[in-house]
């Protein structure tokens, strides 16, 4: 069985997308619809924006969504025998290709959710950093023995945590971990603390467009961060939506379930990240990056 997965913020890149718009009269398509949509020339960051410009969440999250969707549009896959998972916003890319999502709702939500996410960074401000090389339970003991707030956020693969919380509490988690014998444990360049308390703000203005938008009964089953487990009725899938911003993306557990249910294959769709994951998980498995 196959997994087709999409990452999440950080996949971006200058340039992303240009040669497949000016190559492809479906993928143009698209890129024009997503314009449309946005009601803003989205492309023209995409194509010709800095990395500085491609780093604003409100730019960054429907710029990703939009790459990732048209790789797999273009890449010509059927969705027989497979399944879907995407990481934190790539859970919505992941939505619209086994078609529990249009395109069109699908990129009004990633709007949104950026445009929440980026408020509630302004009203709470905090951080998040990467943990490697220590055990899930010890990053977690250390997060719960800080008084500040830190959480886990990530769980990316083994040995991959990144936690989250105010700017206090994650500088503790980092100076902590690196006592315990973290191979490396560093602040990220990010512009809050996605996946924590921090994001209720965001997750209140996101349930509403959630509630606003119908979702269809998917294709195939996905695989959501919240639970890590494979769902296909629309209910369930909006509620664990909805809970996604303030709760840890649990890649390290969907990966080990997909697995587990009979997953050999993975093809990731638009930037090589969770391919790499995957093998820190089984070095033999077979990925492909579209």
């Amino acid at each position: 069985m196959k997994s087709y997965v999409f990452p999440g913020q950080g996949a971006q890149f200058e340039g992303m997308g240009k040669d497949l718009y000016e190559s492809s009269d479906a993928a143009k398509k698209v890129f024009d619809q997503a314009n449309e949509i946005l009601g803003f020339e989205i492309t023209k960051v995409m194509f010709e924006g800095s990395a500085e410009d491609l780093k604003q969440t409100k730019i960054t999250q429907p710029a990703v969504f939009i790459h990732s969707l048209v790789k797999f549009y273009e890449s010509g896959l059927e969705l027989d025998d497979s399944v879907v998972g995407g990481h934190s916003l790539g859970e919505i890319s992941a939505l619209v290709a086994t078609q529990c999502l249009s395109f069109e709702h699908g990129l009004q939500l990633v709007s949104e959710r950026a445009q929440a996410m980026q408020v509630a960074c302004e009203q709470n401000p905090g951080t998040m950093a990467a943990i490697l090389g220590l055990e899930d339970a010890q990053v977690e003991d250390i997060t719960k023995n800080i008084d500040a707030l830190v959480v886990p956020a990530n769980y990316n693969c083994p040995g991959q945590l990144v936690v989250s919380g105010s700017i206090e509490g994650v500088e503790e988690a980092v100076a902590k971990a690196n006592e315990a014998g973290a191979r490396r444990a560093l602040v990220l360049p990010v512009g809050g603390a996605f996946h924590s308390e921090l994001m209720l703000p965001a997750q209140e203005r996101l349930s509403q467009a959630i509630e606003s938008i119908e979702f269809n009964m998917p294709k195939v089953a996905i695989y959501q961060n919240v639970d890590a487990k494979p769902h296909t009725d629309p209910a369930e899938i909006k509620d664990l939506l909805n809970k996604q911003l303030t709760a840890p993306v649990r890649w390290t557990q969907t990966m080990k379930n997909m697995v587990a249910d009979g997953v050999d294959t993975q093809y990731e769709f638009g930037a090589k990240v969770l391919t790499g994951f995957i093998k820190k998980l089984d070095r033999k498995f077979a990925t492909e990056l579209i």
